[in-house]
C-alpha cells in the first residue's frame, strides 16, 4: 500500500520555509465567523511543531467552491483570525497564494512566524494540477508537508503537483496518524476485526466491503443499505429504501462472505415508521415483518444487543455510516447505542465518515475513540485499496529527507 511516508517529526525545519497543505475548508456564518473549527484544531499539532522547532510556517488551503475565480465569500481571512486566537500569536494573511507580493511577505518572515495564503481555488490551475502553478507554489518553500488527509484523494497542484518540484515532501502529524491507523487496519489488524457499516446506500460501500472482506471476521450492516441486502435474501422490506440495481451486488457480497468465512450480520429487528418525520408513529418489528407502506428507519433493540455483543468481543472496530435516519431524533437511538458500545469497547476503534463522526460527537464519546478520521472520500478510497495521489506523492521513509 506504500503508507510508510516521511513524517515532519523526522525532518529538521529550523530556519526553513515550510509549506503546509492543511484542510481549512470550514463552515462560516453570514458574518464570516468560523462555526466549526474542528479541521483547524486538527492541524494545530503540526503547526505548533514547526513553530517550536523554529521553522517558518506557510499554510495553504482551499475553502468552498469558488470555481477558479476570486470570490470574497470564500476568503480565508476569517480562518486567519480564528487561527490567531487558537495559536495565541499573529497569523499574517496573504492577498494571494502565489506571486511577487506573496514571495516578498515570505522573504520577511522570521523563524516561528505563520503566514496563511489566500484560497488556492481562486486559481483554476489548482484543481487542474497545472504544473506551472504547482511550481509557483513550490518556489515559496524549502520543504513541503501535507497534513490534509481529507483532500489526499485529489491530484491537485497543492496536494500532488507541488511535490514534483520539492526535494522533500513529508506527512504532517495528522496525516501520519491517519496513515498509521488505516495502514494497520489494512495490513495487520488485531483480531477479531469487525466492520460496522451503515448509511443509506450500498453503492457507496461496495468497493470497501469487497476489499476488506478477507481482512474481517465480522461485518455488521445497518442503516438504509441493510434493506438492499435483505431483499437479496428474499426478505420483504415494505417501503424501506432499496437500491434495486444493487441487489445482485449484495448477493455477491453475501456469497463471498460465506465462502471466505466472514460472518455478515444484518438487522434482526427494525424500528419502522410511515413517514420520515419526528412526529411519525413508530413500532418495532422482527426482521421479516415490515408491513406494506412502512419503512425501516433504525435498527431495533435486538439488533443493538447483537451488534453490541460483536463489538464487545472485537479487538479492532471500524465504523462508517449511521444505523438509521439519525438526523431525526426518534430514529437515532440505534446509532447512539452503537456509538456508546464502540466507545466502551477495549478494541482499537476507527471511525470515518461525517455522519459517524457526528454521532460520536453527539453522544459525547469522541474522546474514547482510538482514531477519528478527518477524511470522507479519502477514507473510503484508501479502505477500498485505491492509491491516494496526495499520499503516494510524499517521500517514502526509505528515501529519507533533507
Amino acid at each position: 500500500m506504500g503508507l510508510q511516508k516521511l513524517c515532519i517529526a523526522d525532518v529538521p525545519v529550523h530556519g526553513k520555509r515550510v509549506f503546509i497543505r492543511v484542510d481549512f475548508n470550514v463552515p462560516l456564518d453570514s458574518q464570516g465567523h468560523v462555526t466549526d473549527a474542528t479541521r483547524i484544531e486538527a492541524s494545530l499539532p503540526t503547526i505548533r511543531h514547526v513553530i517550536e522547532a523554529g521553522g517558518k510556517v506557510i499554510l495553504a488551503s482551499h475553502l468552498g467552491r469558488p470555481a477558479g475565480k476570486v470570490d470574497p465569500r470564500y476568503s480565508l481571512q476569517p480562518v486567519a483570525a480564528h487561527l490567531s486566537q487558537l495559536l495565541g500569536k499573529e497569523v499574517v494573511m496573504a492577498e494571494d497564494c502565489i506571486g511577487p507580493a506573496v514571495e516578498t511577505l515570505i522573504a520577511h518572515m522570521r523563524n516561528g512566524d505563520v503566514l496563511l495564503l489566500e484560497n488556492l481555488r481562486f486559481h483554476s490551475a489548482e484543481e487542474k494540477n497545472d504544473p506551472t502553478f504547482a511550481q509557483q507554489l513550490a518556489r515559496l518553500a524549502d520543504l513541503y508537508v501535507n497534513d490534509a488527509f481529507g483532500t489526499a484523494h485529489r491530484a491537485h497542484a497543492s496536494t500532488e503537483g507541488i511535490t514534483r518540484f520539492m526535494s522533500t515532501s513529508a506527512a504532517g502529524l495528522l496525516m501520519q496518524a491517519e496513515l498509521e491507523h488505516l495502514g494497520t487496519l489494512l495490513s495487520t489488524p488485531a483480531r477479531p476485526c469487525i466492520a460496522l457499516l451503515g448509511g443509506a446506500k450500498v453503492s457507496d460501500k461496495i468497493g470497501l466491503i469487497l476489499h476488506l472482506l478477507p481482512k474481517l471476521d465480522q461485518v455488521l450492516i445497518g442503516g438504509g443499505m441493510a434493506y438492499t441486502f435483505l431483499v437479496a435474501l428474499g426478505v420483504p422490506v415494505g417501503a424501506s429504501l432499496v437500491e434495486t440495481d444493487k441487489v445482485e451486488a449484495a448477493r455477491e457480497i453475501l456469497a463471498r462472505a460465506q465462502a471466505g468465512g466472514t460472518t455478515l450480520l444484518l438487522p434482526e429487528d427494525h424500528v419502522i415508521a410511515q413517514r420520515l418525520e419526528a412526529s411519525a408513529a413508530t413500532q418495532v418489528v422482527p426482521r421479516d415483518e415490515i408491513p406494506a407502506g412502512w419503512m425501516g428507519v433504525d435498527i431495533g433493540p435486538q439488533t443493538v444487543a447483537s451488534f453490541t455483543r460483536a463489538i464487545d468481543g472485537a479487538r479492532t472496530v471500524l465504523w462508517n455510516g449511521p444505523m438509521g435516519v439519525f438526523e431525526i431524533e426518534p430514529f437515532a437511538k440505534g446509532t447512539q447505542a452503537i456509538a456508546a458500545a464502540v466507545a466502551a469497547s477495549q478494541a482499537t476503534s476507527i471511525i470515518g465518515g461525517g455522519d459517524s463522526v457526528a454521532a460520536v460527537n453527539h453522544a459525547g464519546v469522541a474522546d474514547r475513540i482510538s482514531h477519528i478520521s478527518t477524511g470522507g472520500g479519502a477514507f473510503l478510497e484508501l479502505l477500498e485499496g485505491r492509491e491516494l495521489p496526495g499520499v503516494m506523492a510524499l517521500t517514502d521513509t526509505s528515501a529519507g529527507g533533507t
